[in-house]
């Protein structure tokens, strides 16, 4: 008797769903349009369906359409939030936090950042793998511009206090981006109410296609 393997490994990626790859195949063969074009109807239908993709993780998350970037995954997000951030408020600060059990793609660009000049504190976690919002508060300084701390942890499935990180933040007047990776599409989110700066995610992680993921960028105040 042949004993099939049994795949186990959702949070590494997942198959594509029947439901997502038809909706994508016509995208692939006759409505191949280019999205920028805008001179013909080709360009109009490519558009509009981007449209309604940023609509629909914009709903996922709580948030507003035009505060979507699409991206190559939630690698490429996590980057181009990082690396943004520290040029954009380079004049503020070069002082980043994070934690010490971030996903490679947050820990290897701050190591890339600290060799451009960043300064980096990485905070440690408890037994239970939570990180505590009292040693954010504690690690913030006049120059710190940016807390990264990821939303669930994709090997422990620990999800951290985010509400409570995001006030600390908040109040600090800093931003906060947090890899949501694990976390959309399994739990609730709510960026629009929660002092969430940046949100990134990844397509493949929830029944979606390789290759594709998202950065929320807020465009307004929290509530």
């Amino acid at each position: 008797m042949q004993t099939l393997p049994v795949y186990l490994d959702n949070n590494a990626t997942t198959p594509c769903d029947p439901r997502v790859l038809e909706a994508m195949m016509p995208y692939f063969t006759h409505q191949f349009g280019n999205a920028a074009s805008r001179a013909h109807a080709w360009g109009w239908a490519a558009e509009e369906a981007v449209q309604q993709a940023r609509e629909e993780v914009a709903a996922m998350i709580g948030a507003e359409p035009q505060e979507i970037v699409f991206t190559s995954g939630a690698t490429e997000s996590l980057n181009l939030a990082l690396k943004g951030a520290f040029e954009a408020y380079a004049v503020k600060g070069k002082h980043l936090i994070t934690v010490q059990t971030e996903h490679k793609a947050v820990l290897d660009t701050c190591l890339h950042l600290e060799k451009m000049g960043a300064s980096v504190t990485y905070l440690p976690v408890d037994g239970r793998g939570l990180v505590s919002p009292d040693d954010l508060q504690a690690a913030i300084r006049p120059d710190t511009i940016l807390t990264a701390v990821m939303y669930a942890n994709n090997e422990t499935g620990v999800i951290q206090p985010i509400a409570e990180i995001a006030k600390v933040a908040a109040d600090h007047d800093i931003l906060l981006l947090t890899d949501a990776t694990q976390a959309a599409g399994k739990i609730p989110l709510d960026a629009g109410k929660e002092a969430i700066g940046m949100l990134a995610l990844s397509a493949h992680k929830l029944y979606g296609p390789k290759g594709a993921g998202a950065l929320f960028v807020r465009r307004r105040s929290p509530g």
